[in-house]
């Protein structure tokens, strides 16, 4: 299965050099540009193109985006739930208790073993390029990119605050109405895995919005305006609330075996059309029985 843009040029973009074409309106970055042109990586009218080559109206230009890159990552037959997919991109629902990428403490068994396989078993030759991640015990919705094309695509929408990232969560304790927690996360040593609110941190943001709340616990629904390391864990445990059976940052707890945390939806547009995404990940049944404790 090839990966390819296949543009055709307007008038609108007449005279206009190749190499500003793939950076102005293809938005590549100059480093991708140059691997792409200098690979052969892309033509014009089915031709190698150059950088210098000028475009006219009715040309066919083609970037292919499968550069054979490789990786160090094995495929493992490990089921991978899948929850949207597309030529640039694919979206998995991450079950608990799994690693999203191979470390020196899980050199196997990973969530990017099991798309590895996945990409090896639909004939499609990509590598595992992480546009987020999840913490081991926190299950949903990442998103993995085909191409360096793509990834910088969502980047870009990252950093430009265009996907809307949405969890569920159960907090400890009563929290009512809605709010946003917008304080500075940083670690307090450079070995520290624990992050904590601290002046002069990172700027974190987050916004809540409760769903079902009692003496004991209350279930959220979380909006991520930034992204920065166990944002939802810190900010909550900050505010007395952390999260049930979070360790790290509260406490275990009797009721569920991890922390009550769920990537449950993505909203975004479609890197190449445009169009409006929005995927969601069912909750997961520890998290479902968690709730359901909770009184009306």
């Amino acid at each position: 299965m090839e990966n390819k843009l296949k543009v055709e040029i307007t008038g609108e973009h007449d005279d206009k050099r190749v190499i500003n074409y793939l950076k102005f309106e293809l938005k590549m970055s100059s480093r991708l540009t140059r691997k792409l042109l200098s690979g052969g990586f892309v033509t014009l009218n089915g031709h190698p193109a150059r950088g210098k080559d000028v475009l006219k109206q009715g040309d066919i230009l083609e970037v292919h985006l499968d550069t054979g890159d490789t990786q160090n990552i094995e495929p493992e037959d490990i089921p991978v739930d899948v929850v949207y997919e597309d030529q640039d991109l694919l979206i998995v629902n991450k079950p608990p208790f799994m690693v999203v990428h191979p470390t020196k403490s899980y050199p196997s068994g990973t969530l990017a073993n099991a798309v590895m396989n996945y990409f090896k078993n639909t004939g499609q030759n990509c590598i595992v390029r992480l546009v987020s991640r999840l913490d081991r015990d926190t299950t949903g919705l990442v998103t993995i990119a085909k191409s360096q094309f793509a990834h910088q695509a969502m980047a870009k929408k990252m950093e430009g605050n265009e996907i809307d990232k949405y969890y569920i969560t159960v907090v400890e304790g009563r929290m009512e109405g809605e709010g946003t927690i917008d304080l500075p996360i940083d670690r307090p040593s450079m070995d520290s895995i624990k992050r904590m609110v601290m002046e002069g941190g990172q700027r974190a943001i987050t916004h809540y919005k409760v769903l079902k709340s009692s003496d004991e616990m209350s279930c959220l629904l979380i909006r991520l305006e930034t992204g920065k390391t166990h944002q939802i864990r810190v900010h909550l445990s900050h505010l007395g609330h952390p999260i049930v059976g979070d360790s790290l940052y509260g406490r275990e707890s009797s009721y569920i075996s991890r922390q009550a945390l769920h990537a449950y939806k993505l909203r975004f547009n479609c890197i190449r059309s445009g169009e409006k995404i929005e995927v969601e990940a069912e909750i997961p049944d520890d998290m479902k029985r968690l709730i359901e404790l909770i009184e009306k």
